[in-house]
């Protein structure tokens, strides 16, 4: 995977690597936000507590590197510190969601089975038939009988038995 290092003073193996950046990324990228709203987001979302900690430094360090702004409000009588991402934001945001699209779509298609018959993807609910010996997946019934028909007609030593638990 190649790492985007020539155009962004952030690196982008390095922002991938901590799943609270990309998530205050992400945030960011769908609006203007603040670190109250990016906590409890987290927290609604994952079911885990994000530490102020982990949010506010991470934002300096963007406004730092002009990837973000913000503007401060008063709401009931508080300051309150607004964070929107720059044009040079967005774009960087753009590039590190190509970046881990790469990333989960290499990890995704270990995951993947490929029918045996019609060679579609299979996610969930794989149906296997163990044929001459091999298990082989498909992806429904009939195409574990399509692809049997096929073999019966071309030789006539074939076994099959089939496996009905899906995986």
């Amino acid at each position: 995977m190649r790492r985007m290092t020539r155009k962004y003073s952030f690196n982008m193996t390095e922002l991938v690597s901590d799943f609270n950046r990309f998530h205050i990324l992400t945030m960011l990228y769908q609006g203007p936000t603040h670190g109250y709203q990016i906590i409890n987001q987290y927290k609604h979302n994952f079911k885990k507590e994000l530490s102020p900690s982990a949010v506010y430094p991470f934002l300096h360090q963007l406004e730092e590197k002009h990837y973000i702004k913000h503007t401060t409000t008063v709401n009931e009588s508080k300051l309150r510190n607004t964070f929107e991402l720059t044009p040079t934001g967005q774009a960087l945001c753009r590039n590190l969601f190509r970046y881990f699209t790469e990333i989960h779509s290499t990890a995704f298609k270990i995951l993947l089975h490929t029918c045996t018959h019609c060679n579609s993807q299979i996610y969930k609910g794989t149906y296997h038939e163990i044929i001459n010996g091999t298990k082989k997946p498909f992806c429904c019934i009939h195409c574990a009988n399509t692809y049997k028909q096929s073999i019966i007609t071309t030789t006539t030593n074939t076994t099959t038995q089939p496996i009905h638990q899906p995986t």
